[in-house]
């Protein structure tokens, strides 16, 4: 069943009114025919009269006819050869299958149609119109959003656990660490680093010094008199105090460059030692065992899919603000760059071509199958909604072109006779 159009009700309506045209005229060509012969002998002028009528009569007739039999048999009168669209509709399909695919899907021809086409430029143009490129990420939105719907979640689920598996399996920790330290080293970072150390330690001293003084005195022996415990921890917890504070403020100290020879041979470690590196892959493999981490995979594409929903159906989301600027770009590029229009131009002209190339076949079959699939009475009622007011005028014309015919054989008649 064809879906019909708003426009279907409007052609109903002229084809009625020029069928009626038609008949009319065919209705006062008998009219006159049958006044004449009744009321006449045929001779004189009213001979050409009569001849004039007969011969737009009988042509009427036949034009009315050649018309009725496209779309039914005329009278209900099974007549063979009419209504030759609906009896033929399946072969009409195919020829029209064949028609699009030999004519219009050409590589040539598609071609030679592209080439005059600068289709960047009316791409950059429409871009650069106020409102089109928020229209455009929003419908790129819509179109993101609709494809993760329909998704398989457990599909995906199941190869994105594998994915992240096989590249956690494939991680070499050591020498990532390795370098890590290395950038912090090549930066100084590992100075500042230090620093706030040195800084948090100085401040855990001074918030624990009272409980270090009470722990002292708890291993101090009982004969030692309490005045000395205070004055030897003083002496200790001043000379801790004073050195990290030398240290700190000595950005040359020896302490310092011990600790960057410490680090440098830890990163060698890191890269060299097998030991470390067995070490490491063995708490990796403890890091994949444990529940949490298989719990935080098993939820991960679920956690994806409502972030991008979320963002797809959000105007001011980071995903449709990228959107939006990505397609304001895109058409400056286009307007101002004759280069890139080109490159897009070639582009968009092989790839139909060559769909085309590939899809010939399946197109001309399409057409065939879906105009296979029409309900023939239909389908002949569709088509003459769209050509059947012009072809009331055939009736027309042969009903005036035979009247002007049958007088002129009249006129030659009465000369030879």
């Amino acid at each position: 069943m064809i879906a019909p159009s708003e426009d279907d009700a409007q052609r109903r309506k002229e084809l009625r009114r020029h069928k009626a045209r038609a008949t009319g005229l065919l209705v006062v060509a008998t009219l006159c025919f049958l006044v004449l012969v009744i009321t006449t002998d045929g001779t004189g002028w009213t001979g050409f009269a009569e001849a004039g009528a007969e011969a737009a009569m009988v042509g009427g007739v036949a034009d009315w006819f050649a018309v009725t039999a496209l779309f039914r048999h005329p009278l209900r009168l099974p007549i063979p050869h009419t209504a030759i669209i609906p009896n033929r509709k399946s072969e009409i399909g195919r020829a029209l299958g064949g028609f699009v695919q030999e004519n219009f899907l050409q590589p040539e021809v598609l071609r030679a149609r592209l080439d005059g086409v600068d289709i960047a430029d009316r791409l950059g143009q429409w871009l650069g119109e106020p409102g089109n490129a928020h229209r455009l990420s929003a419908r790129a939105g819509t179109v993101i959003g609709s494809a993760i719907e329909v998704l398989r979640d457990e599909e995906l689920q199941q190869s994105l656990d594998r994915y992240v598996n096989k590249r956690l399996t494939e991680f070499e920790p050591t020498p990532l660490a390795a370098r890590a330290i290395e950038f912090a080293v090549e930066g100084g970072h590992h100075h500042a680093i230090f620093e706030a150390g040195l800084s948090g330690m100085r401040t855990v001293l001074a918030d624990n010094r009272a409980v270090m003084r009470e722990r002292l005195a708890s291993e101090s022996p009982w004969w030692v008199p309490e005045p000395l415990d205070d004055r030897i921890f003083d002496k200790i917890f001043s000379a801790v105090d004073a050195f990290i504070a030398e240290v700190s403020q000595d950005p040359d100290h020896e302490f310092r460059h011990t600790l960057d020879q410490r680090i440098t041979h830890l990163v060698h470690q890191l890269r060299e030692s097998p030991e470390l590196r067995d070490r490491a892959q063995e708490l990796k493999a403890e890091l994949l065992a444990h529940p949490a981490t298989a719990e935080w995979t098993a939820g991960l594409w679920a956690n994806i899919k409502t972030s991008l929903l979320l963002a797809a159906d959000d105007p001011t989301s980071e995903l449709r603000l990228r959107l939006h600027a990505s397609a304001l770009s895109l058409g400056e590029s286009l307007r101002s760059d004759p280069a890139l229009r080109t490159r897009v131009n070639g582009w968009v002209s092989g790839a139909v071509v060559h769909l085309a190339g590939e899809s010939r076949t399946e197109i001309a079959d399409l057409i065939s199958s879906t105009v296979d699939g029409w309900d023939a009475t239909d389908t002949s009622d569709r088509i003459e909604l769209q050509v059947g007011r012009d072809l009331q005028y055939i009736r027309i014309n042969g009903t005036v072109v035979g009247g002007l015919v049958g007088l002129v054989i009249h006129a030659v008649a009465q000369v030879l006779g």
